[in-house]
């Protein structure tokens, strides 16, 4: 018996010994995009502890409980890829380049040792698969601004639910919006409609980025109020895509706009 052992362990000398680890350790590592180092990660909350444990597998085990996110890590492990955008809110100052578009939305404050500018800025996060983010960040210089944006963009993450509610096209797949929906922030308000396939996003540019990011690809919108005013309007953008889920619609007929299939 000793004699037919030998050869075995003469092959095992030059493989690698694999050392199994847990389920939630094995999935997080397949993800090296992600950026986060869950050795070294210290959860500060329960929903993170849950999650370095294995007990949260999925992002929708936290949003279907309404739970609220207070370590961006918890994002960027259970949806690793995330792209990143920032909205024109706001508008350079001058003689020659008043009025152009920019990312940062600039004020003063007067005082008696001068001028106290800050910056304020929205980001957009999505994976072009039924979940998107914004997120508002304030500070004295443009970077840390940005970086607050992208970070509350992560923790404010939603599901959105996509369908095809156009009488038009009847395809239930998920490239539109299952029916009609209203959001408002402030006086701006916008309305989206169902859309057929090849319509496109026929919105403004700033809502169309949070739609792209979302996974949709067709709607018509219809706006009122001061819409200049791009923060507004983009909040109640997300204000409406909000409603959707907040819905809540027969079995029936969510499989007739397609809300019934996987995102």
């Amino acid at each position: 018996m000793e004699q037919a052992e030998e050869p075995k362990s003469e092959e095992a000398k030059g493989e690698e010994v694999i050392v199994p680890i847990p389920v939630a350790e094995e999935r997080i590592q397949k993800r090296p995009e992600s950026g986060v180092d869950v050795q070294s990660w210290r959860p500060k909350t329960g929903t993170g502890k849950r999650l370095k444990s294995g007990e949260i597998q999925h992002i929708d085990q936290i949003l279907e409980r309404g739970i609220k996110i207070m370590e961006p890590e918890i994002v960027d492990i259970l949806l690793p890829g995330l792209e990143t955008d920032l909205l024109m809110v706001g508008q350079s100052k001058g003689k020659f380049g008043g009025g152009a578009r920019r990312v940062f939305r600039q004020t003063q404050k007067k005082t008696n040792e001068g001028n106290k500018p800050k910056f304020l800025t929205a980001a957009i996060i999505g994976n072009r698969n039924g979940y998107v983010g914004l997120g508002l960040g304030k500070a004295k210089e443009t970077v840390p601004a940005r970086e607050k944006a992208l970070r509350n963009a992560r923790q404010g993450i939603m599901k959105v639910v996509r369908g095809c509610g156009s009488w038009q096209c009847g395809c239930r797949e998920q490239h539109s919006i299952p029916f009609r929906v209203t959001g408002k922030c402030g006086s701006a308000e916008i309305t989206l409609i169902p859309a057929p396939k090849g319509t496109g996003l026929r919105v403004e540019k700033e809502c169309a980025k949070i739609l792209q990011l979302a996974g949709i690809k067709d709607v018509w919108s219809k706006t009122r109020g001061q819409t200049v005013t791009k923060l507004n309007l983009v909040s109640a953008a997300m204000a409406a895509l909000r409603q959707i889920g907040k819905t809540k619609i027969q079995e029936r007929y969510a499989r007739q706009l397609g809300m019934g299939a996987e995102q």
